[in-house]
């Protein structure tokens, strides 16, 4: 993350993402696929010895050279056609559209109910016993058990999460990079998904 600063001064935080270049390796047809038209994209070209022959096979069903590290799937708009080989860069964004951004978030291991679910605790003073304690998980008599999604200690983080609606700051095509406003899911040079923002308020409805 970084800052950048706006024509009135104003500063505003940014992630910089490297969005690019991908090159569609595969078309799923709309009948085969639930209805919907997508494409196989690939990111980070790779040695074929650093990926399963599988993939290598695959690449050279599509009549591509290149193997990638990274494959992922990504819904086509209806209209749109995409053919294999077509390479995807960052220009197909612009500055001012919003975007949602899909990573896997840092994983903090396992943790307690106060950093995990935000419990306020007991109290710290007069000899308390259970200051960072859950408490009671359930009544004794009814209904004798421990109800589901009960806020407990457990894992923390390293999940799939989406942050959306993230504004574009700006594009660099040359360079493969682009800027959005905000912070995005998962740690320094991890892997995301930036798709056109699903979930697009509208001035109407702003108003």
């Amino acid at each position: 993350m970084t800052q950048v600063y706006g024509e009135d001064g104003t500063a505003r935080a940014v992630t910089v993402l490297q969005a690019g270049p991908c090159v569609v390796v595969y078309k799923r047809a709309p009948e085969k696929n639930g209805g919907h038209a997508a494409v196989q994209i690939g990111f980070e070209p790779v040695k074929g010895e650093r990926v399963a022959k599988a993939q290598v096979g695959h690449m050279k069903k599509a009549g591509l050279t290149q193997v990638f590290r990274v494959l992922r799937d990504m819904r086509v708009e209806p209209g749109k056609e995409m053919s294999v080989g077509q390479e995807l860069t960052v220009a197909e964004f612009e500055p001012g559209q919003k975007v949602d951004v899909t990573g896997v978030s840092k994983g903090k291991g396992f943790q307690g109910v106060i950093r995990r679910h935000h419990h306020h605790g007991g109290a710290a003073t007069h000899g308390s016993m259970f200051h960072r304690a859950p408490g009671g998980i359930g009544a004794s008599s009814f209904p004798s058990r421990t109800l589901k999604r009960r806020g407990m200690p457990g894992h923390l983080g390293a999940v799939r999460v989406t942050a959306q609606g993230l504004k574009v700051v700006a594009v660099y095509p040359e360079e493969h990079i682009m800027l959005v406003e905000g912070a995005v899911p998962g740690a320094n040079k991890g892997l995301v998904v930036i798709k056109p923002a699903v979930k697009v308020r509208t001035k109407a409805k702003q108003k």
